[in-house]
Parts: C-alpha cells; sequence; structure tokens
C-alpha cells in the first residue's frame, strides 16, 4: 500500500458543497479513528458519524487508509500553525523559543491520540512510516531555518550545523511530548514547557531567565 498524493488521493473537491462533504469525511474520520483505533475502524463507522453514504466516500477517498493520511494532514497543519501569540522577530529570542515550544505543546495535546496512532501503524506499515518520517523532516526543516537565523544575528552557537541541531532539539521536543501526552509520564505543562526551553536556550548557548525570573 503506498498513501501518496499522486496515487492514491482523488483530487480536491472544487465546489462549497463537495470541500463542505469532504471535511466532514475526515471530521468524522479522525473521531473513528480516536474512538476505534486505526485497525478497528470500519469504513461504514466513517460514513455513519459523517451520515454520508459509502459513495460518497469513495468520491473523495480511496479507502481507509487514504482518509487516515488526511487526517493526519489535517492535523500536521493544526502543528505547524498553532496559533501562537504574535511574537517580534527581534524579541527576546528566549522568549520566542518559549512561546514557539509552548504552542508546539499545546497542539501535540490536542493531537496526542493521533501522534499514538501514527507510531504504532508506522511501525506495521512503510506508507505510514514514510509519511512520519516526511511530517517530522518538515518540523527539522523549519526549526534549522530559525536557528540558522539565530545564528546570523549572533545569538546562537555558531559552531552548530543548524539542521544537525534541529534534528537533536526537535526530536527532543517531539518525544517529550510523546511521553507526557501519550505515555502519560508525570508532571505539570509548566515543568515540561521550562525543561524543553531551557535545554533549547542551553544547546544554542542563548541566555534565558532563571525560573524565579520567570
Amino acid at each position: 500500500m503506498s498513501v501518496t498524493e499522486d496515487d492514491t488521493t482523488r483530487r480536491p473537491p472544487v465546489t462549497r458543497r463537495g470541500i463542505r462533504t469532504r471535511q466532514s469525511l475526515i471530521d468524522a474520520a479522525r473521531v473513528v479513528f480516536e474512538r476505534d483505533g486505526y485497525i478497528d475502524s470500519r469504513l461504514t463507522d466513517i460514513t455513519a458519524e459523517a451520515q454520508c453514504s459509502t459513495g460518497s466516500f469513495y468520491t473523495y477517498f480511496t479507502g481507509k487508509e487514504d482518509a487516515f493520511a488526511a487526517v493526519l494532514e489535517a492535523a500536521k497543519e493544526d502543528m505547524m500553525h498553532p496559533g501562537m501569540a504574535r511574537i517580534e522577530t527581534n524579541d527576546d529570542p528566549a522568549a520566542i523559543i518559549d512561546a514557539s515550544n509552548r504552542a508546539y505543546l499545546e497542539s501535540y495535546r490536542r493531537n496526542a491520540k493521533l501522534m499514538e496512532l501514527l507510531e504504532q501503524v508506522a511501525n506495521i506499515d512503510p506508507a505510514f512510516r514514510e509519511i512520519r518520517r516526511a511530517r517530522s523532516a518538515v518540523f527539522v526543516k523549519r526549526n534549522a531555518k530559525g536557528i540558522k537565523d539565530l545564528q546570523d544575528r549572533g545569538l546562537a552557537d555558531p559552531d552548530l550545523d543548524p539542521m544537525m541541531a534541529s534534528r537533536a532539539l526537535s526530536g527532543m521536543l517531539s518525544r517529550l511530548a510523546f511521553n507526557a501526552f501519550v505515555l502519560k509520564d508525570k508532571g505539570t505543562f509548566e515543568e515540561l514547557a521550562f525543561t524543553a526551553t531551557r535545554v533549547w536556550c542551553n544547546a544554542l548557548r542563548i541566555d534565558h531567565p532563571s525560573r524565579a525570573a520567570g
């Protein structure tokens, strides 16, 4: 099975009705996947949740795998653009990192069940393993760009390779979030956010306020 836009995803609808129908199917699929898990979910459950016919489902998706990929794509967009508070680019870099980390952690918490399902399915399905890899690469590339910008401004360790540093720090943040919101590790959100930001700042040699000052 290969879940790629070229091979399996139907062309996106162009009418408002079609867009609404497809979105209702994505919303319904998410409900069903989170409720029943990926393996036990059925197309009939998704269409029943969306209150549409099986024929309508196949107008927009080629199967359950395609619908799951669409649900994951929507979650990725939420996590890439979580609606963090506006921060000027010339603000304190530690404040920018903290705001970004908090926004990511909040969005991960919203999508924790899907992240758990992706982890499970990726371990048995190469297509979803590739989706997970590509998804991670998007976050790593974005964070590497931010690190490079800080280096260019003389605010971060210039000896670090931006991409390698991003891989290390992004992986750390993702695993912290997985452990906290999927595995339910003990600890408060504030402790999680503080630790993530402190590690980022220490790794990049960026000055940061003390816990007492924050």
